[in-house]
């Protein structure tokens, strides 16, 4: 008698074999955040004792306070706009009458299960992470890429090891020193493929000049007005670069938060081989 084995044994028994690794940053006092956003707040309301049933069991719970573009997060594509004009040409002033966007809000992004790829420009270029201002351009990204091509509706990873300054907020920022991040003619070479999403390990993603701030991200433009291309940013891949894998099966699912303009997310890569 043959056994059947059912489409999601198969699945299960796949992922069974395989281990998960953090894309994303902690969310937590202190973090660093972008100066264009609000930070993040996390205070507890009820601390065990406070309140206490007859039965002797206590509850705890807090309150979190943050923007939708803070830690690791995913950008809807009202986000941006330019000359009143979002992605599609959808007219920004007519899609928030009520004070939520009508139109491209985070809660319309579905969830990512799809293969995702590293484009990981430090160890191609043999440094530990980009200098800062750093502009990445599309030759670095092919090379980088080694032969891999990304297909439409994946994603893609582009590292600059910056996360190694995580721990200290104002030089992960940048402001006064710049920070390593794409061009908008590497935008523009990464949405060609199709590509849903592109992910950054800064807090940008575009190049940012020594002292210029965050006025202007022409990457931001080309890749959520102009293409239509999510973009997930401040994600930390250096655990992904040591495993020495560049494509993956890439996890993310955004919070359903109706008429907003960005959502925290976890995302993960699935690679083979058992969990330690």
């Amino acid at each position: 008698m043959t056994t059947q084995v059912s489409p999601l044994q198969h699945v299960f028994a796949t992922l069974g074999n395989s281990r998960q690794i953090e894309l994303g940053n902690r969310l937590e006092d202190g973090m660093p955040v972008s100066p264009s956003h609000p930070g993040f707040k996390m205070g507890l309301i009820r601390r065990h004792g406070d309140k206490v049933g007859a039965d002797g069991v206590s509850g705890s719970n807090e309150l979190i306070v943050t923007g939708g573009h803070v830690g690791s997060h995913i950008d809807a594509l009202c986000h941006a706009a330019h000359e009143g004009r979002m992605f599609g040409g959808v007219d920004a002033d007519e899609a928030v009458k009520g004070g939520k966007y009508t139109q491209l809000g985070v809660e319309t992004i579905a969830p990512f299960l799809c293969r995702g790829v590293l484009a990981d420009i430090p160890r191609e270029l043999g440094v530990d992470r980009l200098e800062p201002g750093f502009g990445i351009t599309p030759e670095h990204v092919e090379a980088a890429l080694d032969g891999l091509r990304p297909e439409k509706g994946e994603v893609v990873l582009v590292r600059t090891g910056w996360p190694q300054l995580y721990p200290d907020p104002l030089a992960y920022i940048g402001h006064t020193t710049g920070v390593p991040g794409i061009t908008a003619e590497t935008a523009t070479y990464l949405a060609d493929f199709g590509v849903r999403a592109v992910c950054s390990d800064t807090v940008a993603t575009d190049q940012l000049e020594p002292g210029a701030g965050h006025g202007s991200l022409p990457a931001h433009r080309v890749l959520l007005i102009d293409r239509g291309v999510h973009i997930i940013e401040i994600l930390n891949f250096e655990e992904l670069s040591i495993s020495g894998h560049r494509e993956f099966l890439f996890v993310c699912l955004p919070l359903r938060i109706t008429g907003a303009t960005g959502s925290p997310v976890r995302p993960v890569a699935v690679v083979p081989g058992s969990a330690e």
